[in-house]
């Protein structure tokens, strides 16, 4: 069973990962429209941002499960240029998404790191990409994971196979506490309709929603259709 007790959202939920796409300016005018579109659908949202802007984006929302992109395993000490955990939940993150695609860790460091969000009250969002990271990962007790095959992130195209059934599957029947996140290749509402009714948790994306050229457009529709599978599943 998952060892987590941090887990700050429930199902279905959208998570809106803008990564190095946008400064600090557009992040916030991201994470206020994020924000008040949470509220309006009463929906959970992870809203990931660089850590630069973590403390700008917690403190001018009410609604964000605001969480970090990396965080490293240190303690208070030496360590320059490494992220302080402690820190992180000083600037009012309450989640770290970790191992991600385009910041991989190995499985010593992935171990360590998630002891230390534990410790200091960090949810966890573990990235993983095959069928056994997806079984290995999830015997680490994370609270949320997103399971992607890394060759379509940022492509806008979707695995046209069983991936999202066979892997959210894979880690539900090591704990069905974890929170599963499909999202690679989403672009829009009808990408996150299917990938809720092959049986994930959360969807959201990041380059189908920054380089559309109307976040509220997109994200209102995103917001529309997982409120319509929550009343029909309630």
């Amino acid at each position: 069973m998952s060892t987590a007790t941090t887990q700050p959202i429930t199902g279905p939920f959208l998570i809106v990962n803008p990564k190095a796409y946008l400064g600090s300016s557009d992040t916030l005018r991201l994470a206020l429209l994020t924000d008040e579109l949470a509220a309006q659908f009463e929906t959970d949202v992870i809203f990931t941002a660089q850590h630069v802007d973590l403390r700008m984006v917690a403190e001018r929302t009410s609604n964000l499960c605001v969480t970090a992109q990396h965080m490293d395993p240190i303690v208070k000490g030496r360590g320059m240029g490494h992220i302080l955990p402690e820190s992180l939940v000083e600037a009012g993150a309450r989640a770290v998404v970790l191992n991600h695609a385009e910041h991989q860790l190995s499985l010593a460091t992935l171990d360590a790191t998630m002891e230390r969000a534990r410790e200091v009250g960090l949810a966890t969002v573990v990235c993983a990409d095959t069928d056994a990271q997806c079984r290995a990962i999830a015997t680490m007790g994370p609270d949320i994971m997103i399971c992607e095959p890394t060759a379509a992130i940022g492509t806008g195209t979707m695995d046209a196979g069983d991936y999202i059934e066979r892997t959210t599957r894979i880690v539900k029947d090591v704990d069905p506490g974890i929170l599963v996140i499909q999202a690679a290749g989403v672009t829009g509402a009808d990408d996150i309709a299917r990938v809720l009714a092959q049986g994930a948790d959360g969807s959201g994306g990041t380059s189908g929603i920054v380089k559309h050229p109307d976040w509220r457009q997109v994200l209102t529709e995103m917001f529309t259709v997982i409120a319509e599978h929550k009343k029909s599943h309630s």
